[in-house]
């Protein structure tokens, strides 16, 4: 009996030796649980900062392109009105010099 009686201390102390770490660890889990809540809490916090910070920049970044696409169809539209003007100028011009070669060869 007394290998029995040797296998028995055995596994008695290794369920008590597995009971005090599970204590240990279960103390540790609640001692741990709030500083896990306050770490997810300020994620959480952070990435809504961030989430916020990026629709901001999203909208700055739409408005800037916004206001050059403006510039951009401003630009266009004196350019067109520049090529206007000129045009007209060059017609007048020529009706100018073709009139001209009229009254040379009428007399």
């Amino acid at each position: 009996m007394s290998f029995m009686d040797t296998l028995k201390g055995w596994f008695g102390k290794a369920k008590e030796t597995a009971g005090e770490a599970k204590d240990k660890v279960e103390d540790l889990g609640e001692k741990a649980a709030p500083m896990v809540g306050k770490a997810k809490e300020a994620a959480g916090e952070a990435f809504e900062k961030a989430k916020d910070l990026a629709g901001d920049l999203k909208d700055k970044v739409e408005d800037k392109i916004d206001d050059m696409r403006g510039e951009g169809d401003e630009a266009a539209g004196d350019a067109a009105g520049a090529v206007e003007e000129a045009a007209e100028g060059a017609t007048d011009s020529a009706e100018a010099k073709v009139d001209e070669v009229k009254d040379q060869l009428d007399g």
